[in-house]
């Protein structure tokens, strides 16, 4: 059946201001913000016959942000966006999440970088990356000319550096929010990971969050006690979570006894992580009342719709672009299609809780 075409392309909407009472439902929280993120019960109840598709409401609130609908490009798989405009409309997407920054430019991992396994890839590329400023003076010119939400991934191996590559992108224009990739070692803590540690998760959140103005994802890794740290990230001031970064795997070639990767060990992605990170969604999603964007091996508007059922505000696609860069501009059409068939008005008809 072919999917719909995207008729609702309607652009991001920050307010400014940090609304605590848009929780992980995706509803507005206010009086008067009808029509987004509220199922209204009356146009529900309208048969199909009576609503074209267009009056599909895709638009999705994380926090204060209001997004056209709950379909973003992952960071680490779709470049700086701009590499993607001439495959992919942009502006139908819900967001991009660019490629991790950090505050100098990163040579990233030696090769190969990339390796293929049963049902999935496993990656060490090393966060490479041209570097905050270079970002800012090359990138984001071109990306301010689209519609849809741009989110910086922001890393770090200090605290200091976080707050570095913030700083500099509060005086550039054309950003909707920062996710902050916790999965890195913190070398003033002898390597260990921001985000296994509830300590260091407090620290690194909180300080990114003096320093930030605009919303303040953070991106969970898939290991430890996930529902501790997300709770920590929340406390220390997070306006969502993003459910999960990649799983550490690896790959043995077993005639060479080597490494299918220029590291020992990258990060496991594609559907075969999905069933793992569902759960995780699900889990934190009841341990928290921030929203929490889905992430993990997705490739079709059903396997979005799972998310949601889990109880994602929205999603990222990621591994996917890579077999298809349009994967993420097929989900959305997906949704909507998806929306038309059991006759919602708003996307948040398809988050009913599971049974």
């Amino acid at each position: 059946m072919a999917l719909l075409d995207d008729a609702h392309r309607a652009p991001y909407r920050n307010t400014g201001t940090k609304n605590r009472e848009s929780r992980r439902d995706g509803t507005a929280g206010e009086a008067g913000m009808h029509g987004v993120g509220v199922v209204d019960s009356f146009a529900v109840s309208l048969p199909a016959s009576a609503r074209r598709h267009t009056d599909v409401d895709l638009s999705v609130r994380i926090g204060s942000l209001l997004l056209s609908n709950p379909v973003i490009a992952a960071s680490g798989t779709f470049g700086y966006g701009v590499e993607f405009a001439h495959l992919v409309d942009l502006n139908s997407l819900g967001g991009i999440v660019v490629k991790g920054l950090s505050a100098q430019p990163m040579a990233g991992a030696v090769a190969p970088r990339l390796c293929e396994t049963a049902g999935g890839m496993l990656n060490a590329v090393g966060l490479q990356n041209i570097g905050v400023r270079a970002f800012v003076a090359e990138k984001l010119p071109e990306l301010r000319k689209y519609r849809t939400a741009v989110i910086a991934n922001v890393f770090g191996h200090t605290v200091a550096e976080y707050v570095e590559v913030i700083r500099v992108l509060e005086d550039a224009e054309g950003l909707a929010a920062y996710e902050l990739n916790i999965s890195c070692p913190n070398v003033d803590h002898g390597g260990a990971e921001f985000g296994l540690d509830a300590t260091l998760t407090t620290e690194v959140v909180n300080a990114a969050r003096r320093a930030a103005k605009r919303p303040l994802w953070v991106k969970l890794a898939p290991n430890g006690d996930v529902k501790a740290i997300a709770q920590a990230a929340e406390a220390a001031g997070a306006d969502a979570l993003t459910v999960a970064n990649t799983y550490p795997a690896m790959s043995i070639d077993p005639l060479s006894g080597r490494s299918r990767l220029g590291r020992r060990t990258g990060g496991l992605s594609g559907p075969a992580i999905k069933p793992l990170t569902l759960r995780l969604v699900y889990e934190v999603s009841r341990a928290v009342r921030l929203p929490v964007i889905g992430l993990g091996g997705i490739q079709t508007a059903a396997d979005a719709v799972e998310y949601m059922r889990a109880g994602a505000t929205a999603i990222q696609v990621g591994t996917a672009h890579f077999a298809d860069p349009r994967a993420s501009e097929s989900v959305v059409g997906g949704l909507r299609h998806y929306c038309k068939e059991l006759s919602l008005y708003t996307i948040n008809g398809l988050r009913t809780p599971i049974e």
